[in-house]
């Protein structure tokens, strides 16, 4: 009984509910209609331009890039003193990887995905159903875009830090010669040689020693210690 009771309410409160159709469209409303449908319609053909244009803009700019690099400087970046010659090299790998990921997403923006196109189930399909297909690709479009271009610009700031840190980062010290006197050793960069002396750049400052008094001539890495003059 009280089963029969709940439906019958139940019934009765969906009978209040009528669907009913709504005010006529006005010239506006129609106009706004077909606008949206024009839209919708080109929206995806729009978004591959600005792709289009975006790729050739940002391939324009690493050509400008490419003639930056031209300038001479320092090309060997194992002239570089450490760590800075494996930061850049870890900024290089970085560009590398941050490039190629974002030609791969202009391609995508620009050109589509390299698949098949889906239609709705039903043949033949709604308009509707299209014009959503069409809506979808257009939202992952606009997406590829946008992080394509962040990681293009991103290859390139990290392409002129790389070679600012080639060009202008310490220099990798060269071989030490270390000299030993009676009256002492000095260890340090060789200048030049010159009537039986040997002229030396040190920490404390540039040295000549004589040859002459020299008991051992030895090219080291790095110097061991403090040096002294003779």
């Amino acid at each position: 009984m009280r089963r029969l009771l709940e439906r019958r309410r139940g019934a009765a409160v969906t009978a209040r509910w009528r669907v009913r159709p709504g005010p006529p469209g006005t010239p506006a409303d129609r106009a706004a209609g077909r606008l949206t449908r024009r839209l919708l319609a080109g929206e995806l053909a729009r978004a591959r331009e600005a792709a289009l244009a975006w790729r050739n803009g940002l391939a324009a700019l690493f050509v400008g890039l490419l003639g930056f690099g031209l300038v001479k400087g320092r090309t060997d970046v194992s002239k570089l003193a450490p760590p800075y010659d494996a930061v850049v090299g870890v900024i290089l790998l970085l560009c590398l990887v941050f490039g190629t990921l974002g030609a791969l997403l202009l391609l995508r923006a620009a050109h589509g995905a390299p698949t098949g196109v889906r239609l709705p189930t039903g043949v033949p399909a709604a308009a509707a159903a299209l014009h959503l297909g069409d809506h979808m690709e257009t939202r992952r479009t606009v997406r590829a875009l946008t992080r394509g271009v962040a990681l293009t610009i991103a290859c390139g700031a990290m392409l002129v830090a790389g070679v600012a840190l080639t060009w202008y980062g310490p220099e990798k010290e060269g071989p030490r010669v270390l000299v030993r006197t009676p009256a002492g050793q000095v260890c340090g960069k060789p200048v030049r040689t010159a009537a039986g002396r040997l002229l030396v750049e040190t920490d404390a400052g540039r040295v000549e020693v004589r040859l002459a008094e020299a008991t051992a001539l030895t090219a080291v890495d790095s110097c061991p210690g403090a040096s002294f003059g003779p």
